[in-house]
């Protein structure tokens, strides 16, 4: 398959959807994971996965974490970093050191 050619999905929740790379995440579904409010509902889908994945759903255990240790998750981006500083630090928490 070329990367220009989009190829129909279904996915086990029965939506329909055209994607040109191998992902098997359904978008259709991934929008409705996405949180309203916290910090998870600040990063991409992408990054809140990689944060997901590791456990890592407060800002409580994010604090945990260095920038680099976050920054080596398979999904996380450097844009996804000032806003997680962000939103700790509107807790009164930060990075490792």
């Amino acid at each position: 398959m070329s990367a220009s050619e989009k190829k129909l999905r279904t996915c086990r929740e029965g939506h329909q959807y055209y994607k040109t790379s191998d992902c098997p995440v359904c978008p259709v579904c991934e929008e409705m994971r996405k949180p309203d409010s916290g910090f998870l509902s600040l990063v991409s889908a992408p990054a809140r996965r990689a944060l997901e994945g590791k456990g890592i759903n407060t800002l409580q255990l994010l604090s945990q974490y260095s920038e680099k240790e976050i920054l080596k998750l398979h999904g996380i981006g450097p844009t996804a970093i000032p806003k997680l500083r962000e939103a700790m630090k509107c807790e009164g928490l930060s990075f490792k050191d």
